[in-house]
């Protein structure tokens, strides 16, 4: 029920943008000098999916290492600075989230609720459970525990030796909810979470005991539609403040050890924010990129370039911002003014998920299963 809902909620939201699209359709790149080079330097290809899924399949980097899992069912180590490949498995299942890595093992989920464990170094399955909800973001593993959300509104603890439950957690989720979940975060002895009732929460990692809650967002508004307030992207924690958007609600900092709102803004996203030093970085609902100051949520500039392109969540590379779009192509920006620098087409189509960054190299994995690295060069000078 809670997959039919959160499907019904992206096809109106998807005939609501056509719609107005028909007025206002995606904005049309402009061409420009870039200040930038940028090439692609490997590409790996997985059993894909269909570019609606919205699926929460994207690269882990360990080491030297990168891990990657497909919607057909395959997972697989390559090389990081080549793409050559260590070894596949195929889970026979439909993959939608992951993977997670740590503790000698590599963990996917399934649009069925099962949770599959695989040995790092061979790809060996190790484990395998039934979560009871689809799993469409990736897992987080630490402290011996596998964190894992699902789409029927659970936070669920799983002990990493066996995947036997340790703990479970579960709030409300609204009737009508996005298509969308964010990876939990562990920050030391913590699991932090945004939730699809605009909540973040807090729980213990060894227990799942409750040690805050802190509602973002209110629900508000005399449709469901107007009332959607899913928080569909990860937490960042940075010392002592966590940093959460949502979507028809705010952006907001919170005190780590209490949940206080420290400062809240309306904006309304579900792809997510990247943070850097004294700037906050966040892909709007409407494909804007804009740039807050952490310390109070002042907007520092604008990026609209790009509006309506179903721009991903944004990546620090250096001192740019990397951002993928419906169209298969990666924008590169300045963080200190949102000058767009250089723009590569990566032919692989949509994006949904942020790129992942790893050392000079940038990795991205398309909406129907290509996974591909890049490489920007030094700024253009003279």
């Amino acid at each position: 029920m809670y997959r039919i809902l959160a499907l019904f909620a992206m096809a109106f939201l998807a005939v609501a943008c056509s719609k107005e699209d028909e007025v206002a359709p995606p904005a049309e790149l402009v061409d420009f000098d870039p200040l930038v080079r940028v090439e692609r330097v490997w590409s790996v290809g997985t059993k894909g999916g269909d570019d609606v899924l919205r699926l929460g399949l994207r690269p882990v980097v360990e080491g030297d290492r990168v891990y990657v899992a497909g919607h057909g069912g395959d997972v697989q180590s390559i090389a990081l600075a080549n793409g050559k490949g260590f070894w596949r498995a195929d889970t026979d299942l439909e993959l939608a989230g992951g993977p997670a890595v740590g503790e000698g093992l590599v963990v996917v989920g399934g649009t069925g609720g099962e949770l599959v464990a695989l040995d790092g170094q061979t790809g060996a399955e190790r484990w395998r459970v039934a979560t009871g909800g689809e799993v469409i973001a990736a897992p987080t593993i630490a402290g011996g525990i596998v964190v894992v959300r699902t789409v029927d509104g659970r936070l669920r603890g799983l002990r990493a030796a066996d995947g036997i439950e340790a703990w479970s957690f579960e709030q409300p989720v609204p009737r009508l909810t996005l298509r969308g979940n964010g990876t939990p975060v562990v920050d030391g002895d913590m699991v932090i979470a945004g939730l699809d009732n605009g909540k973040v929460v807090s729980l213990s990692l060894t227990s799942g005991e409750l040690l805050w809650s802190t509602t973002v967002a209110p629900s508000q508004g005399r449709t469901e539609i107007e009332r959607l307030v899913d928080i569909d992207s990860s937490v960042r924690v940075i010392g002592d403040d966590i940093f959460v958007v949502g979507y028809h609600g705010r952006i907001a900092m919170l005190a780590r050890d209490t949940g206080q709102l420290w400062w809240g803004r309306e904006l309304s996203s579900h792809r997510g924010l990247a943070v850097d030093g004294d700037t906050i970085f966040v892909t709007t609902a409407d494909s804007s990129v804009v740039a807050l100051r952490r310390r109070d949520g002042t907007p520092v500039w604008t990026q609209d370039a790009m509006l309506r392109r179903s721009l991903t969540g944004p990546a620090m590379s250096g001192d740019t911002l990397v951002i993928g779009d419906f169209d298969g192509y990666l924008h590169w920006l300045d963080t200190a003014t949102g000058q767009i620098l250089a723009r590569g087409k990566t032919g692989a189509g949509r994006m949904s998920n942020t790129p992942v960054v790893a050392g000079d190299l940038l990795l991205l994995q398309s909406d129907s299963g290509d996974v591909q690295a890049w490489r920007a060069q030094p700024r253009v000078t003279g």
